[in-house]
């Protein structure tokens, strides 16, 4: 495991920018692993600066998603659908049918997530793009005595619903369910970049990433793949 601290997230979003911009120029037609919530946004605005400056093109390529509502259209402001096209998706050039992310309007939601599964599974991860919640949760994999490891419907705990009130009306607004990519399927991914910014996120960050590997703290996981870069602010990193 690798991790990299700097003193502004502005620095932290150049640097993992570019380790987008570097995987794609030395395989254009990489797959990528995308990420929604606030912590990505910042990385995004300069993966599209560099589109718009020639240095990163992206037609090449895939994107999967982890995770998204369950019942919420693509169509809604706050689907994850719509957060990609907004932050990223309507400003580079990927192909629209290389864009993807699970459907939480499936009618048929398990075979919506064996079906995610089986694209996963054509197409290998070349680096996956996580954030962390404050209770350890990556995607929407929450703490639990076990762990699945394919594409599933969760119940979203009810810190994880109160930390994603703030884009929401209100709580009661905030959906109960999400489709998410397991941790099995997060971890099969040849990179893993896991990015964490703020001082109210020091403790899960410490917990994490020296404590014991436990389903009741999903990200300590990922302290058994071969090749996790974790990048903090200064403030994520300070009880390191």
């Amino acid at each position: 495991m690798e991790i990299k601290r700097f003193d502004t997230a502005a620095e932290l979003d150049i640097y993992a920018a570019q380790l987008f911009s570097d995987l794609l120029e030395h395989k254009p037609d990489a797959v990528l692993g995308l990420a929604t919530g606030s912590t990505p946004v910042g990385i995004y605005e300069k993966m599209i600066e560099m589109h718009r400056s020639g240095k990163m093109t992206f037609r090449d390529a895939a994107t999967f998603n982890l995770d998204e509502y369950v019942g919420l259209a693509p169509s809604h402001d706050q689907s994850y659908a719509r957060f990609m096209k907004q932050h990223l998706f309507n400003d580079i050039d990927l192909p629209a049918g290389r864009a993807h992310l699970p459907d939480g309007m499936a009618h048929n939601l398990q075979a919506e997530c064996l079906g995610y599964d089986r694209m996963l599974a054509a197409n290998p991860i070349d680096m996956q793009l996580l954030g962390l919640g404050h209770n350890g949760h990556i995607g929407f994999n929450e703490p639990d005595n076990a762990l699945q490891a394919g594409t599933h419907i969760v119940e979203l705990k009810a810190a994880t619903r109160e930390a994603n009130a703030r884009f929401f009306d209100s709580l009661d607004q905030v959906p109960t369910r999400a489709i998410t990519m397991g941790v099995g399927s997060i971890l099969k991914a040849q990179n893993i970049l896991l990015v964490v910014k703020g001082a109210d996120k020091a403790e899960i960050v410490k917990q994490s990433l020296t404590g014991p590997i436990t389903t009741e703290c999903p990200a300590s996981l990922l302290q058994t793949h071969a090749r996790v870069i974790v990048l903090l602010d200064r403030e994520a990193g300070r009880l390191l």
